[in-house]
C-alpha cells in the first residue's frame, strides 16, 4: 500500500487499506489483538507506521510504500 506521507497511524492504515470499514472497527480490530505489525501482534491503535512496516489482518498482508 502506497500512503502519501509517514508515519501513518495504524488504525488509519486499516481504514485506508479498506481492511476495516471504519476508524471504530480498525480500533477494535487492533484492541481485540487481531492485527500484526512487523509479525508481532500489536494492540496500540496509534503505533506508528513507517514505510517498510509489513501489517497484516485476517490473511492479508501489506507493506507500506510512501508515494
Amino acid at each position: 500500500m502506497t500512503v502519501r506521507a509517514e508515519p501513518i497511524e495504524l488504525c488509519q492504515l486499516l481504514k485506508f487499506a479498506g481492511l476495516a470499514e471504519s476508524g471504530g472497527a480498525a480500533k477494535q480490530m487492533i484492541a481485540d489483538g487481531r492485527v500484526q505489525v512487523n509479525d508481532t501482534r500489536e494492540t496500540r491503535k496509534r503505533r506508528k507506521i513507517l514505510a517498510g512496516d509489513r501489517v497484516a489482518l485476517g490473511g492479508v498482508s501489506i507493506v507500506v510504500q510512501v508515494g
